[in-house]
């Protein structure tokens, strides 16, 4: 029987990235809580009725939608990899844990989709990180171009699928009124671009009983976790497998030295800016017409949000570095130890604040003034992560996911 290796160290760059993805995050999942489904795509659903919404929607539009999720799928990829590491380092069996870990992650994020949020992606990342199991023995360059390639493809298939609405808008104006091309376009834009009884509706049901919020999800929406692993595992594989590769080759651990980092960050940057802020115009030009505002969030943006979310995540590393023994970035890095409880308690508290079982505020407030709520959250998340964790090993959730992935009980205090 062979002894165990020596266990591998925490690194303070995973740690607080994760920190920074799980309280950034938030800024683009509060206009799921607070606000129409759509209106994370189209601005112009609800929420936008002056100039201060339309700034806060520009900001979000160009550095975070898109960028904090891809930045948190970066992570969970590293982290994949550093687990898989820290299992054969105490001889235990890697696949076991992985998978182990991989299925309890998709209950926990069924249950977050139908018992608290629609938003979940914990059940994506369970699915997608099951597949990525089979090339975690890749070595970091062939990980990082067979990520290019698939998510090339990716980009290929969401500007086929999405573009099919404009082709549809051509049938219905060549059809004419009255015509079904004309009736299935029309079907297609009240599913993009709700109106006034549809808008009424949803607002109703958010601020009804939870009864009425678990029905729904029950009977309309059953689906949505496989809708979302159908519609974004082509981007999410790709991103968990770059952040494999870059845990490889010692990009996410901090050992790139700081002009490389810099260079590697700026360039991808503004790139990425270049790319993003025409897009950005364009919606806002067209006055928010739906089939371009829908285009430009889902489709449109793929190749920017891939090089904007690798160029933050190298400035933030190099912040990181140099900030590391500030206090600031100490409890950044402490809400990052307990990301997964920071992440689900997030959507129990939003949910509880906005959705009718709780304080009912659903649909109150405009996009601007959402991100007081964001700050709020942001602020209880660094004031309980750093001294919960002075105390306990893990957050609670995390835990209660080790501990069911391992089939026992594991020890919480601090010794």
């Amino acid at each position: 029987m062979t002894s165990a290796k020596p266990a591998l160290p925490r690194h303070i760059e995973l740690d607080a990235l994760r920190g920074f993805a799980v309280m950034g995050i938030l800024l683009m999942n509060i206009i799921g809580f607070a606000l129409l489904e759509m209106a994370y795509v189209n601005p112009a659903v609800y929420g936008m009725s002056n100039n201060a919404d339309t700034i806060s929607w520009f900001l979000s539009f160009v550095l975070v939608d898109g960028k904090m999720r891809g930045l948190f799928t970066l992570l969970f990829g590293a982290s994949m990899m550093l687990i898989i590491a820290r299992a054969e380092a105490k001889g235990e069996n890697a696949a076991k844990v992985h998978f182990t870990r991989m299925g309890w992650l998709a209950l926990f994020g069924l249950a977050h989709f139908f018992l608290v949020w629609f938003g979940d992606i914990l059940f994506l990342y369970a699915v997608i990180g099951c597949l990525a199991w089979f090339v975690a023995d890749w070595d970091s360059d062939e990980l990082i171009r067979k990520a290019l390639l698939i998510y090339a493809m990716g980009f290929i298939a969401y500007l086929l699928f999405m573009g099919g609405m404009f082709y549809l808008e051509y049938l219905a104006e060549m059809a004419g009124p009255g015509s079904e091309s004309d009736a299935d376009y029309r079907d297609m834009l009240s599913e993009i671009a709700p109106g006034a009884a549809v808008t009424a509706e949803e607002i109703a049901k958010y601020q009804g009983s939870y009864f009425q919020i678990l029905t729904d999800k029950l009977t309309n929406k059953w689906d949505g976790p496989l809708i979302l692993l159908v519609m974004n595992g082509l981007e999410t594989l790709p991103l968990m497998m770059l952040g494999m590769a870059f845990y490889k080759n010692g990009f996410m651990t901090g050992q790139w030295d700081a002009a490389r980092y810099r260079s590697f960050g700026l360039r991808l940057v503004g790139w990425g800016l270049l790319l993003m802020l025409p897009l950005a115009w364009l919606v806002w030009a067209s006055g928010f017409d739906p089939l371009i505002a829908i285009n430009a969030s889902l489709a449109w943006s793929i190749p920017s949000r891939m090089l904007l979310t690798l160029g933050f995540a190298a400035l933030l590393i190099l912040l990181i570095q140099k900030l590391a023994h500030h206090s600031i970035l100490q409890r950044i890095a402490a809400a990052g130890r307990v990301a997964f409880t920071n992440y689900l308690g997030t959507s129990i508290l939003m949910t509880f604040i906005f959705y009718g079982w709780g304080l009912g505020l659903f649909g109150q407030f405009g996009r601007a003034e959402l991100y007081l709520f964001v700050l709020g959250t942001w602020i209880v998340m660094l004031l309980w992560s750093q001294p919960w964790l002075s105390h306990f090993r893990y957050g609670p959730l995390e835990w209660l996911w080790r501990s069911l992935a391992r089939g026992q009980m594991q020890k919480m205090r601090v010794e």
